[in-house]
């Protein structure tokens, strides 16, 4: 008989820090999208930490990643994913949670407690210039594993082995079809319009293709960066991969309910930010026009795939949690199609399928 969760922590724990190492408590915290599961441990010993996150992984998932549409290596992966970015995140000076453990082979991680603090939590009820210096301190650790990451690029580390390419991007624009307009209950769509889409995103597909890719975490957003003794800390990175750097900065500032408080003027403020922050580490000229173009694409491009994301967990996963998100997220579709003039012709075709862009 397979232990119990609890069985499997404990044994675990006893094997790290030894008899003396008493757990007080375990409590399961609240999911994501991901069929990763997750509780906190509270321990009471001399030498151990107070509490430590567990995290486990589900059954019979082999090595798992948590989209599917990056399983494209040339060769399986011969660890989890987790682990193996874990390691060159850590060793490039990227803040990511401590590895007290790991057994993959029983599904289970024993990783550094950070609380329960994400960016966004930290954020709310501040002062406008205390917002700024919080998302710039994100903008610094993004940075940082941008640039240190990329210049020690590492074959090892699976995230050099994929990238945002015209096929992926094009992937993500195909679910936003599939499941943000075909199969959404009571859709109807013309051939006609679907054409004019599907012309427009290959356009798009093309343009960041031909961008120079770099590191990127794949979901950088402020529910991934967790507030801890007053550092901002990298978690779910385990989708890394190469993309253009405004990809991540698109996903900081444009993730879900993110403008209610990173508000347009607040967005430039950050945008410039993080143009001069590059400029300065990489000493190259990096043309104003060009970056922010690039920077409402990577946003426009996300937003769309994470509108189909947010149906597909409803119709197929059974997690309607995520629909609320809509609204604001194609609101803000809704502004940034309508400032490039690639996009500005496909938005009366989608307002005419998204209430909250009328």
């Amino acid at each position: 008989m397979a232990a119990s969760i609890d069985q499997l922590i404990g044994e675990k724990v006893d094997a790290l820090f030894g008899h003396n190492t008493a757990i007080t408590g375990i409590t399961a915290l609240p999911g994501d999208a991901s069929t990763r599961r997750y509780y906190r441990v509270y321990l009471n010993g001399a030498g151990p930490p107070p509490s430590l996150m567990a995290m486990q992984l589900p059954a019979g998932s082999g090595l798992p990643i948590s989209s599917e549409e990056l399983a494209v290596f040339k060769d399986a992966p011969k660890e989890l994913p987790f682990l193996n970015v874990h390691r060159f995140l850590d060793r490039v000076g990227v803040r990511v949670p401590k590895i007290y453990g790991q057994w993959a082979a029983d599904g289970l991680l024993l990783l550094e407690d950070l609380g329960d603090v994400a960016l966004w939590d930290r954020v709310q009820g501040l002062p406008e210039s205390e917002v700024i210096g919080w998302y710039k301190k994100a903008i610094d650790e993004l940075l940082r594993l941008q640039t240190a990451g990329t210049a020690n690029r590492d074959e090892a580390c699976i995230a050099f082995q994929q990238r945002f390419d015209e096929k992926l991007y094009n992937w993500e624009f195909e679910h936003f079809i599939e499941w943000g307009l075909e199969k959404r209950p009571g859709a109807k769509i013309s051939t006609a319009a679907l054409s004019t889409l599907r012309e427009t995103f290959a356009a798009i597909a093309q343009r960041l293709d031909r961008q120079p890719p770099c590191l990127n975490h794949r979901d950088y957003h402020s529910w991934n960066l967790m507030i801890h003794d007053g550092a901002v800390c990298v978690i779910d990175f385990q989708d890394a991969l190469l993309a253009p750097p405004q990809y991540d900065l698109a996903s900081l500032l444009n993730d879900r309910i993110t403008d209610a408080i990173v508000q347009p003027h607040i967005e430039q403020q950050l945008v410039a930010y993080y143009r001069e922050r590059a400029i300065e580490l990489s000493g190259r000229a990096i043309s104003r026009q060009e970056f922010l173009e690039i920077y409402r694409l990577s946003a426009i491009q996300r937003d769309l795939k994470v509108v189909g994301r947010f149906y597909y967990l409803d119709l197929v996963k059974g997690k309607p949690g995520y629909m609320k998100f809509v609204p604001p997220t194609v609101r803000r579709l809704q502004r940034n199609l309508a400032q490039v003039a690639q996009t500005e012709k496909i938005l009366p075709l989608l307002a005419d399928h998204f209430e909250a862009m009328l």
